[in-house]
């Protein structure tokens, strides 16, 4: 009988110190550990202290823990939660491992580096103890490559989203090896002991949310620039509107930062070819905004630049910050007078203004993609639909979106786009 009373947490970043928190939350004690620094800090110098004493040996994972009581939105439910939490390192602390009943490994997104701590654990573990990654989109079953058949038998993805506390989804990724009664463990775990919304999904690239959101994000940039639209043209039109964040398009970007957008774009660049490597070929711009540093919250301006009191957007052609423009159109008012989420889409996505063409442009193939992708990324159309709304706060997904604005109509219009709409929604239709 499975049970988790201890858990431990490798890789002490934002999103390990995080996972390690919404555990403490739930009252499982929690090892976190990160790599031993090999140089000292200015602070450390002054000190006298050396690479051999304790102190600079946690470092990262004791500063990861001090962060988490001043951290915005709290990961934290309480500060007693603390408790639960021992910073500790890969080094001294490895051996701890051995009484966790699971694992999860929370580093740097490069294969090699995973595959070698991987090795590292299987060597300490206990028989029957669950470990996981957290990756964003490497492949589950290759990290296990080489692994006894214990540690495959035991081994999935746990992928959270960020914040930890605040973001309902879980995807659990297992490989052919993972048994099955360990994935449907952690999706009831999920659920009743963490609160999460799961989903299982195929070891894919990205698997679904980040699959179909960085492409519908990538869409968007481009419709942008196709159609002269500016950054604050388009989050005025991409937020609530259409029943999605008000962090919109592009301050979501600068929330997430560019740089872990590109890695994830990339991660499916790398694996896909035609026209979906396309789109995901990140635009120029952006990767001019990546080499100068402008990540978004994290280095104080992305897309769009804070001055005082007023908020600056990016022109992207000149690389300059100029004021902030919203999108007003006939349709964009007539979508604020009408009842519920449905007659709003309507109104806006069969308009034929500048923010109807916009948002047919950048909905319409998102919607195909998706349907396009039904059995590659997941079992059912219903972990698709909860994988966006869970993990990107869409309120309605791509299929429930579909539906909302009339199948009919809406793949005569995709037809006429040029959009290639899957025969399986076809059969749908002339089964009525």
């Amino acid at each position: 009988m499975m049970n988790i009373k201890k858990a431990a947490v490798l890789g002490s970043g934002v999103m390990g110190s995080g996972i390690a928190a919404h555990l403490a939350n739930v009252g499982i004690p929690t090892l976190l550990l990160d790599v031993v620094p090999t140089s000292l800090t200015a602070d450390e110098e002054k000190k006298q202290l050396t690479l051999e004493d304790r102190q600079v040996r946690n470092r990262l994972s004791t500063t990861a823990v001090a962060k988490l009581t001043k951290q915005k939105p709290a990961p934290l439910t309480s500060k007693s939660s603390l408790s639960l939490i021992t910073p500790g390192n890969l080094e001294d602390h490895l051996q701890q491992l051995s009484d966790c009943d699971w694992i999860i490994e929370v580093v740097v997104e490069r294969l090699d580096i995973k595959q070698q701590l991987f090795e590292k654990i299987d060597s300490v573990r206990k028989k029957g103890s669950i470990v996981s990654s957290n990756t964003s989109g490497i492949s589950i079953h290759e990290m296990a490559k080489g692994r006894s058949e214990d540690f495959k038998a035991h081994f999935l993805g746990t992928h959270f989203f960020n914040p930890p506390r605040y973001l309902k989804l879980l995807e659990i990724i297992p490989t052919h090896d993972t048994k099955s009664e360990i994935v449907e463990y952690m999706k009831t775990f999920g659920e009743d002991v963490l609160g999460k919304g799961v989903v299982i999904a195929k070891d894919t690239p990205n698997f679904i949310a980040n699959r179909i959101g960085t492409y519908g994000l990538l869409v968007t940039v481009q419709e942008m620039l196709k159609g002269n639209y500016s950054v604050g043209e388009v989050d005025s039109v991409t937020g609530p509107l259409i029943g999605r964040p008000k962090s919109a398009t592009f301050r979501t970007l600068d929330v997430v930062g560019l740089d872990t957008f590109i890695h994830v774009a990339n991660n499916v660049f790398d694996k896909v070819e035609g026209k979906e490597k396309e789109v995901f070929d990140v635009p120029l711009f952006m990767k001019q905004m990546q080499e100068n540093g402008w990540l978004g919250s994290k280095s104080g301006q992305g897309f769009f630049l804070k001055k005082g009191k007023e908020i600056l957007e990016l022109d992207p052609s000149t690389l300059q910050y100029v004021e902030r423009k919203k999108l007003k159109t006939a349709s964009t008012e007539l979508s604020k007078q009408a009842k519920g989420l449905q007659n709003k889409m309507k109104a806006l996505i069969y308009s034929d203004d500048r923010a109807g063409q916009l948002l047919w442009n950048v909905i319409s193939p998102v919607l195909v993609y998706a349907a396009q992708l039904k059995n590659e990324i997941a079992d059912d159309i219903v972990a698709i639909d909860q994988a966006m709304k869970w993990g990107f706060g869409w309120k309605m997904g791509p299929f429930e979106t579909w539906d909302a604005i009339g199948l009919e109509k809406s793949i005569e219009k995709m037809e006429q786009s040029g959009l290639a709409v899957p025969q399986w929604v076809k059969q749908m239709q002339e089964n009525g």
